[in-house]
């Protein structure tokens, strides 16, 4: 590897109104290196490469990029200087397909007359998914219709198709499959021995040790260290990120698991799914695990009345339900979490306490009226309960981290004490510490007799939070086993249909 730095950041401090995000913080990252940056929510990460590509403008400090100072007014600035970002909350133009996508801002057009040359911008496209494995999308496919995981490959091939020399990949994986991560993976190496830089932001712990040169990490808003991945460990990261031992990785499965309170039998929607049938006990922990795309989210959307299904019955303590919408799941005692927080599972331009309310008009209201009281003590009661770091509850969502606006999601729920709780990517864009808090305050729920259905991409989450695991694969449930007696052997075999 050449030993040259590409950016070199000294000395940044940053303030908003009076709070201080950045604190003399340090960081340079070498050509050819893939250089993690690390850190809880609320860190300073973001705010950092905000502050490099001229988002924000920094208080003090100096930034060079090739040896030269620079002063980026926006990221077009940046860009012009070889620096791309992958960002963590994706860019897409849902409306536009995925080759206007591609190319927006950056059209080619025949010469002579400026006509667009679609034929070419196809042609691209489709060269720049395959060079990352990408065979499932298609190029006139309409953006919006992708999953979530879709559309994260297509904002990495848009990142990748250009010249830079330095790219920055905000949680890059959160969304993807582990074979859409091994891809990738390829990539990142082919890129690094082109010289190209990447600083790799991630909270999942095995990414940085698979494929990151050194680690940074920041701790609120202040440089802690930098390391080399070879010289540290897993252990060290974590109590330079929280300033503490955090312990035991998975919290202890404790309490003992009752009597089946919940039942799918013959759960069918035409061309997604068929056959789903399964039960998840009182105070259980059943983990869904299965490549993307095989219908896990859209199996948990049926039952809970997001989506239709085309036949199959749903019981809870052995009653029949009939769930036509959401509404209905949430009367019967049932909360689902979604694997996309912004879109389906906060109002983000309103208030916790808004948010929180939303789903418990009943608890916080009489006849319709809502008791400031009650909503308050509701609102209070559960971010002291859920750790939610927040000036209070008037604060705008918007505003809090990624771990605490996921927190704020399983507050809401909460509030109507369900009976059975269904988790899609609980735990995605969390750092280690919100990970732990998020697993505790599952297996407070199930020590309450709450079921929980958790779906998950991570399988050391599947394997040290679930009590049993059920697995799909193309619509269909292939194996339930014991967490003692699974493996990520086994679940993967079963997840691409292989037989145990």
């Amino acid at each position: 590897m050449v030993q040259t730095p590409f950016v070199e950041m000294d000395g940044i401090d940053k303030s908003f109104s009076g709070n201080q995000v950045l604190n003399g913080v340090h960081f340079n990252v070498q050509k050819g290196e893939v250089h993690a940056l690390m850190g809880e929510n609320g860190a300073g990460k973001s705010t950092l490469i905000k502050v490099l590509t001229g988002i924000h403008k920094r208080d003090n400090g100096v930034i060079k990029v090739n040896g030269k100072e620079v002063d980026f007014s926006n990221p077009k600035q940046a860009e012009k200087e070889g620096i791309l970002v992958i960002h963590q909350e994706l860019n897409i133009i849902p409306h536009l397909t995925v080759t206007e996508n591609m190319f927006l801002g950056k059209d080619i057009t025949y010469p002579k007359t400026g006509i667009l040359n679609t034929k070419e911008m196809k042609k691209q496209t489709q060269a720049s998914l395959q060079a990352l494995g990408v065979t499932n999308i298609h190029p006139d496919d309409t953006a919006g219709d992708l999953s979530v995981g879709k559309q994260q490959m297509v904002e990495i091939a848009r990142a990748l198709s250009t010249n830079a020399e330095m790219i920055v990949m905000d949680e890059p994986t959160a969304a993807l499959t582990e074979r859409e991560i091994d891809n990738l993976f390829r990539v990142v190496e082919s890129l690094q021995n082109r010289g190209v830089a990447i600083i790799y932001i991630s909270h999942r712990m095995e990414e940085i040790f698979k494929i990151c040169d050194r680690v940074t990490v920041l701790r609120d808003g202040t440089y802690i260290g930098t390391e080399n991945i070879s010289d540290t460990s897993f252990e060290a990261i974590v109590k330079m990120m929280v300033g503490r031992e955090l312990g035991e990785r998975f919290p202890e499965r404790s309490n003992a698991v009752g009597d089946v309170i919940f039942e799918v039998n013959n759960l069918e929607r035409k061309g997604l799914f068929n056959d789903i049938s399964f039960h998840v006990n009182k105070g259980e922990i059943l983990g869904v695990s299965g490549l993307m795309g095989a219908g896990r989210t859209e199996i948990m959307e049926a039952i809970f009345g997001y989506e239709k299904k085309n036949n199959g019955t749903v019981l809870l303590d052995g009653k029949k339900l009939s769930i036509k919408h959401p509404r209905d799941a949430v009367k019967a005692g049932i909360g689902f979490i979604s694997e996309d927080r912004k879109a389906k599972g906060l109002v983000i331009n309103t208030s916790i306490r808004e948010n929180i309310s939303l789903p418990n008009m009943k608890t916080v209201s009489k006849n319709g009226v809502v008791s400031a009281k009650k909503e308050r003590d509701l609102v209070t009661d559960l971010i002291k309960r859920l750790h939610v770091k927040t000036t209070g509850g008037e604060q705008e969502v918007k505003s809090l981290s990624g771990g605490n606006q996921q927190k704020i999601v399983i507050a809401k729920w909460l509030g109507i004490n369900p009976k059975l709780l269904i988790l899609d990517e609980p735990t995605r864009g969390v750092d280690v510490g919100a990970k732990k808090e998020i697993y505790n305050i599952m297996n407070e729920l199930t020590k309450n007799g709450v079921a929980i259905i958790m779906i998950s991409s991570e399988l050391p989450e599947i394997l040290g939070v679930s009590d049993r695991i059920m697995v799909i694969h193309e619509g269909k449930i292939t194996q339930t086993m014991d967490r003692h007696e699974a493996d990520q052997e086994k679940i993967m075999t079963a997840a691409t249909g292989g037989e145990s």
